[in-house]
C-alpha cells in the first residue's frame, strides 16, 4: 500500500493531484506548523494577463498549527475570489458543470483555513475521477519528530510505501524508514501541456484551470495519458 501525506494546500497545482493518484491513502498534514506566503493559503489562476494569485486571508499568530489558523472574514475576499474565476474561467468548455458547486462554495463563511482548503482537495479528487482515500493526520496519532511523524503515519494506515515528493532526497533520513520497513519512493512530476484560455501555456495553475478547461479528460492529462 502506497501512502502520500502533504500539508493541506488552497485550489492545489496539477502536481499536489499528481501525488494523490499514485497513491492508496493521501494524509493530509494539517497538525504542523502553518507556513506564511506559501501554498496553504493561496494559489494561481490564469487571466487575460497572465496569472494571479487566489489569497484567503489569514489571521495567523507563529507558531500557530495549520489546523487552528482561523480566515479572516473582514475582508470580503470569498466574492472576489468566486468574481476572478468566474470572469476568468467563465468562457471555458467546462466551466458550467462545475460553477454551482464554487458558488455554493464561496457563499459560504468558513472559520478555518484547514476547512475550505479540505473540502475543495475531496471534492477535487472525485471531479477528477481518483478513488484515493483522504485521512487527516489530526486523526492519527504520532511523534512529533519530523520523520518519525511520517514513519508512524505510514505505519498505522499500514502503508509499506511512503511516495515523498522530487525534493525529498535532500532532507529525508531514508535509512530511518528502511528500518521500519518502509519503502520510499519519490514523485517525477512531468507537468503536461494542455488547452488553455488566453493565448501562451501558463504551468502551475490551480488544477481548476485543467478541470475547467478539459473536463472529463483532465486525468488522462494529468497521467500523461494523451
Amino acid at each position: 500500500m502506497i501512502v502520500a501525506i502533504h500539508q493541506p494546500q488552497y485550489l492545489p497545482w496539477l502536481g499536489y493531484f499528481d501525488k494523490i493518484e499514485q497513491t492508496d491513502i493521501f494524509v493530509i498534514l494539517d497538525n504542523v506548523q502553518y507556513k506564511k506566503n506559501e501554498w496553504q493559503n493561496r494559489n494561481r489562476i490564469k487571466t487575460a494577463n497572465g496569472w494571479q494569485w487566489l489569497t484567503v486571508p489569514v489571521q495567523y499568530k507563529f507558531p500557530e498549527r495549520i489546523d487552528h489558523v482561523k480566515i479572516n472574514n473582514r475582508i470580503d475576499w470569498n466574492r472576489k475570489h468566486l468574481n476572478a474565476i468566474v470572469i476568468n474561467y467563465g468562457r471555458s468548455f467546462y466551466f458550467k458543470k462545475y460553477r454551482s458547486f464554487f458558488e455554493d462554495v464561496y457563499s459560504q463563511e468558513w472559520e478555518y483555513l484547514v476547512d475550505i482548503n479540505v473540502y475543495l482537495i475531496k471534492f477535487l479528487i472525485k471531479a477528477l475521477g481518483m478513488n484515493t482515500e483522504t485521512l487527516l493526520a489530526s486523526n492519527l496519532q504520532g511523534r512529533q519528530d519530523p520523520t518519525y511523524r511520517l514513519i508512524d503515519i505510514c505505519k498505522e494506515v499500514g502503508a509499506d510505501t511512503y511516495l515523498a515528493g522530487k525534493d525529498g532526497r535532500k532532507y529525508m533520513d531514508i535509512e530511518k524508514f528502511e528500518k521500519e520497513n518502509i519503502r520510499v519512493i519519490f514523485q517525477d512530476f512531468q507537468h503536461p501541456i494542455y488547452n488553455q484560455l488566453f493565448g501562451n501555456f501558463e504551468p502551475q495553475m490551480s488544477v481548476i484551470d485543467l478541470l475547467f478547461n478539459c473536463g472529463e479528460d483532465s486525468l488522462k492529462i494529468l497521467r500523461g495519458d494523451q
